[in-house]
């Protein structure tokens, strides 16, 4: 059925409604072209981030819109409509809040989320600093006596008696009364409080001769939380005048991070984070994202977006400048975005790893998906550049936990051939044990998938060892960990969010850690053999005995004559100090000038 549907889609845009047996709605997706897009899920090779996605998918079903910019605000509200799980969902995260005042007979002042609610109002904000915005109202509360009450009770309530209210519900308020106190907080939200100091510094004087101290103070705390709220923020007007939002993305092990630098008036005001599990493509989820942002938050001056996003559509859906910077200070803003959010993301897996994982369900987990034990896992994985200083790292958990005295460090000799060398590396590993009778490893787990499994698989053959389970770490095509491979090359799926997954991805970079850091070492020592050898007259005994004593080429740069002259005698001493202290002056080319 679903071939027959993929061959009759059309080649138009639209959105795509990706359903489970159930006929759930798990994923809406917009395209360009119908169907290129949906017919790519199903046909050729494709990375593993769609992996889950596609074994959830029954039936599918597609609307064509004339334009992108429709099939873009169509995506938009299919996501509101069905909410589905694959889908990275924003609407939840991202309404600021806005200080409402109604302009009814008795007017109301509240802090509310939906500015598109009441028509007979005018709204000020969004404020991202939630508590200062309470903090305002409160303020303004104290200080302009509106009604309280959503319904007008027959008679005064204890707001009326604590001065916070004038009484509507029971006395006659005249029109004028209201009207001075919503033009007085029209003015004190544009920042100009100037006169109600005034009136507050008036009445305290007053109470204060009259020998009313208590009610002094009162008015004196008001002058107080003025300059504290006036100090606190900017004041922000309802049309963000002078905004400039900044957004973009970082992707890794699994997860998007999203940062947005919010600034006013030059001002950084604000940061907006979010972090998700990620299915689909990133930069299709960051449009998606910033699209369901701005439907529930206002929209800014200028919106900045990274290098490289399809910004054609946004730019016919949003009401804002939507610029893409070539170069000065607002490439560094959009750069500084995107170093935050790389940070918010490392930092969510250091926490995890400082932090206790439950390993024991990380364990119970795994045993169900591989069905063997899981007491001791072995992690490989090889590092080199084009070939050289090519090394293996081997990291050990028992029960869960990193056992480091067992770790092992690998020198091997293939090159960039990554297959020969894991096979080397297990083969060195798994015949000792055989040979000295020691721990044999429940789990093997490769960095790689098919490949780096196949060369795993040929050596535990050989050896004839039948006990060991083999899995891979699988990549997708950005080099993120997707999913996990089995020896008979399927795909395991793993959910990004359970402690099977946060224990895997700190496995890996265990022993990533591990095999690269010895790869450095053998590099800088590799480097220095290398300096040291353009010397004349320097043997390898010498290189050798100087570096033991001196400790690094940079000492030996730096070292006076006398102390070189006590590591490898004051003859070679002399041709080590003159090679840095009095190079030779290059002879000049007798064939530069000539004419040809």
């Amino acid at each position: 059925m679903l071939k027959s549907k993929l061959h009759t889609l059309p080649m138009e845009p639209g959105c795509y409604l990706m359903k489970d047996r159930n006929g759930e709605v798990i994923y809406v997706g917009k395209a360009k072209k119908l169907k290129n897009r949906v017919n790519s899920y199903f046909t050729g090779a494709h990375d593993n981030k769609t992996t889950k996605l596609v074994s959830n998918i029954a039936d599918f079903d597609f609307i064509v819109a004339p334009s992108e910019k429709e099939a873009l605000i169509l995506e938009f509200n299919l996501i509101k409509k069905y909410r589905p799980r694959f889908n990275i969902m924003f609407m939840d995260d991202s309404s600021y809040p806005y200080i409402r005042l109604t302009r009814e007979q008795y007017p109301t002042i509240k802090l509310v989320r939906d500015r598109r609610k009441m028509k007979n109002a005018v709204y000020f904000g969004p404020y991202p600093n939630v508590t200062y915005a309470r903090q305002l109202v409160e303020l303004l509360e104290k200080i302009y006596p509106l009604r309280k009450c959503n319904l007008m009770p027959g008679k005064v309530c204890l707001y009326y008696h604590l001065g916070l209210c004038l009484g509507p519900c029971e006395y006659k308020i005249e029109k004028e009364v209201y009207q001075q106190m919503i033009d007085g907080i029209t003015d004190f939200m544009k920042g100009n409080t100037r006169a109600v100091r005034e009136k507050i510094t008036a009445k305290r004087d007053e109470f204060s001769e009259n020998m009313m101290f208590e009610k002094a103070a009162e008015q004196q705390q008001l002058l107080e939380a003025i300059e504290h709220v006036t100090a606190s923020q900017l004041m922000q007007s309802s049309g963000r005048q002078n905004s400039m939002d900044v957004f973009n993305y970082h992707v890794d092990r699994g997860y998007i991070s999203i940062v947005g630098l919010l600034y006013s008036r030059g001002q950084l005001l604000h940061r907006h984070s979010l972090l998700k599990p990620i299915y689909d493509d990133p930069e299709e989820a960051f449009i998606s994202y910033i699209q369901q942002y701005y439907a529930s938050n206002e929209q800014p001056s200028q919106l900045l977006l990274p290098q490289g996003e399809n910004i054609e559509s946004l730019k016919e859906v949003l009401d804002t400048d939507v610029l893409i910077p070539q170069r000065g200070n607002k490439v560094k803003m959009v750069e500084l975005a995107r170093e935050n959010a790389e940070i918010i993301l490392n930092q969510k897996f250091e926490i995890i790893n400082k932090e206790q994982i439950n390993t024991e369900a990380a364990l119970a987990q795994l045993e169900v998906l591989v069905q063997s034990a899981t007491t001791r896992i072995e992690l490989y994985d090889n590092s080199h550049i084009s070939g050289s200083n090519a090394v293996a790292g081997q990291v050990v958990y028992i029960d869960g936990r990193p056992s480091r005295k067992d770790y092992r460090l690998y020198k091997v000799s293939n090159g960039n051939n990554d297959f020969a060398n894991m096979q080397e590396v297990l083969y060195r590993r798994l015949f000792r044990a055989l040979k000295e009778k020691t721990a044999m490893p429940d789990i093997i787990i490769v960095d790689g998938g098919e490949s780096q499994i196949r060369a795993a698989r040929e050596i535990l053959d050989s050896l004839q060892i039948s006990s060991v389970r083999l899995l891979g770490l699988v990549k997708n095509d950005r080099h993120q960990t997707a999913s996990l491979m089995n020896d008979e090359y399927q795909i395991m799926e793993i959910d990004r969010q359970s402690e099977l997954f946060y224990l895997l991805t700190n496995m890996q970079d265990e022993v990533h850690r591990f095999a690269i850091s010895y790869h450095k070492k053998l590099r800088s020592r590799e480097m220095s053999h290398s300096a040291l050898e353009e010397i004349e007259g320097i043997g390898p005994k010498r290189r050798s005995q100087l570096l033991k004593k001196m400790g690094s080429v940079n000492k030996i740069k730096n070292a006076t004559l006398e102390e070189l002259s006590e590591a490898i005698g004051p003859q070679t001493a002399q041709k080590v100090y003159d090679y840095y202290h009095h190079p030779a002056e290059e002879e000049e080319d007798p064939l530069i000038g000539l004419p040809f």
